[in-house]
């Protein structure tokens, strides 16, 4: 008798087995579920705090914690990737639902947030199929820190007045900073102690003790202190009723998908770039990097499914997944172990959740979030380079004025203006060559030894040169050549990987009018294909092979001979490409 799998293969059923099932091996059993326990003392106080931030339930966060976690563990092709939310994607989630739900009643809120998360989904998974996993490197790393550290701002300035047990009502940036210092006198002082010793505990836990829980445990003394010191006598706010049980499925409202879409477009690019510098991040010897396109697919389908169990938008978050990977995970067995033990708090631990203080969470929302402003990363950014400083700023500053949807849009704009600048201003370089050697690099202070040749202009432009940045670059061959009237100016193009049309069309342009005054034009290093470029043009035809070289070296000599025989009726000979 034959076995099923012979069967399915026979009529064309398959169903696929992850790679990480197929590979398993016994000893990763017991480190496994060590991570996957641990991880979820950490990913759940911080899923459900996450959830008051985009002004949903904290039993949300719990969704989000379980359905999305599982698709992932089964589609993904990161090991150690722990998915549920992050701050950055509740803060999101916070601003797109306040546009279609300001009113925040259950019913409708709840609906708005399944037609966001299921938009989410469908988006990633879109993307995923049009092969659009590299979008996420248009945003870049600098600009991502600003876009990040303004997040840390925003959501801090979101949960201080639930820390010290004040109502505000939201606005803009300067707005809630104003009612957050006016409503100062009517803090509550117990609810302050209750913020305040929460964030010492943690803090201390993350310094003294690395490895433990320190969000479980902060969660646990806050519904502890609740349950011991009747808080809520004295004025402390707590979450109350948590629906125990599975989650209802809840159906979308399809009339809010044209007010959600651009929202839903700008927190799917926040999940999936998340997500693929979370796993990227922490990649051991011997695992393959993950896929950018199936990351796109895992969190799509992970958004699709847990939408209609009530979840927020979900994706990969560093913290968990740093400890996932810490303590010791080796495939997603850890992930289905943190979305099993979610399952158990549904079921069994909701009603001891409603006693959790609202600034317990608050403060572990702060806590973790202030770790998104990272000032050593944009000191290591002033330390390389300026411009991309300015750019983090730029993108900061976006995020916190003018709001999170339209600062990531904002940051996205930055990057792509960051680039066409980059691209548009390429540098040219003036060589001159190191003493008794064939290196020849660009000038510098720090070489005032190096030779130069009077008559002769080493010139080394780099990048793609193209219509957007020709002018740029001829300005400032223009602008040397002004400077040390040269008899022969000898382009570097060894740098130079692609020559479009237009650029080589004001190259021959040039050639030509700098040769009637007397300066000859040199090419040297050109590659393959920019040579048969130059070859097929007027360009080519001018230069001859003659004046065309392989490298600087060959062009130096030629240079050299022309100077020992001024009154050869010739032009040097040069090397053929």
């Amino acid at each position: 008798m034959q076995d099923d799998s012979s069967m399915r293969r026979r009529s064309g059923f398959h169903v696929p087995v992850p790679e990480w099932v197929q590979d398993y091996q016994k000893t990763w059993l017991k480190p496994d579920v060590v991570a996957g326990v641990t991880a979820a003392a950490v990913v759940l106080p911080k899923a459900m705090a996450y959830a008051t931030v985009a002004g949903l339930p904290v039993q949300v966060g719990l969704y989000t914690a379980f359905v999305p976690m599982v698709v992932y563990a089964f589609f993904g092709s990161s090991r150690p990737l722990s998915v549920s939310t992050s701050a950055t994607l509740a803060i999101l989630t916070a601003a797109a639902l306040g546009q279609v739900a300001p009113g925040g009643g259950a019913a409708e809120l709840a609906a708005a947030t399944v037609t966001l998360t299921l938009l989410v989904g469908a988006i990633l998974v879109l993307a995923s199929l049009l092969r659009f996993g590299f979008v996420a490197n248009f945003i870049s790393d600098p600009v991502l820190t600003g876009f990040k550290g303004g997040i840390a701002i925003v959501i801090v300035l979101d949960q201080l007045p639930k820390l010290i047990g004040v109502h505000v009502v939201k606005g803009s940036f300067w707005h809630n900073l104003w009612a957050l210092v006016s409503g100062l006198p009517h803090a509550s002082v117990a609810t302050v102690a209750v913020g305040a010793a929460t964030i010492v505990i943690l803090v201390a836990l993350e310094h003294f003790f690395p490895k433990a829980p320190a969000p479980l445990v902060a969660v646990a003394c806050g519904i502890g202190s609740v349950g011991l010191l009747g808080l809520q006598a004295h004025g402390v706010e707590i979450v109350g009723h948590i629906p125990r049980g599975l989650p209802a499925i809840v159906l979308p409202d399809l009339s809010l998908i044209g007010a959600l879409l651009p929202s839903a477009a700008g927190i799917a690019l926040m999940s999936f770039t998340e997500t693929i510098a979370s796993g990227r991040a922490f990649v051991q010897y011997g695992e393959s990097v993950p896929q950018p396109n199936r990351e796109l697919l895992a969190t799509g389908l992970g958004n699709v499914a847990g939408a209609l169990l009530g979840s927020m938008p979900a994706g990969g978050g560093t913290t968990q997944t740093a400890v996932n990977r810490l303590v010791g995970a080796r495939s997603q067995l850890a992930e289905l172990i943190t979305a099993a033990v979610t399952l158990g708090t549904m079921l069994l631990l909701a009603p001891l959740i409603g006693l959790m203080p609202h600034a317990t969470l608050a403060a572990v929302v702060i806590v973790y979030s202030i770790g998104l402003l990272k000032p050593a990363d944009f000191r290591a950014i002033l330390d390389v380079r300026r411009t991309e400083f300015i750019w983090a700023l730029v993108a900061l500053a976006g995020v916190v004025l003018l709001g999170t949807l339209k600062g990531i849009l904002f940051a996205i704009v930055v990057s792509l203006v960051a680039l066409a600048h980059q691209v548009s201003d390429p540098p040219v370089y003036v060589l001159r060559r190191k003493p008794g050697t064939n290196v020849f690099r660009p000038v510098s202070d720090e070489h005032p030894e190096d030779e130069e040749f009077p008559g002769l202009l080493l010139l080394r432009p780099e990048g793609r040169v193209f219509f957007a940045n020709a002018e740029h670059i001829g300005q400032k061959i223009l602008a040397r050549i002004a400077q040390t009237r040269p008899r022969v100016v000898a382009l570097d193009m060894r740098a130079v990987f692609d020559l479009e049309y237009t650029a080589l069309k004001m190259l021959t342009e040039g050639e030509k009018k700098y040769r009637e005054q007397g300066v000859t034009l040199w090419l040297v290093g050109l590659n393959p294909a920019v040579w048969h470029m130059v070859q097929n043009s007027p360009l080519g035809c001018v230069l001859g092979r003659e004046r065309m070289f392989l490298n600087l070296e060959q062009a130096l000599d030629a240079w050299q001979a022309l100077c020992f025989a001024q009154d050869a009726p010739h032009a040097p000979k040069g090397a053929v490409q």
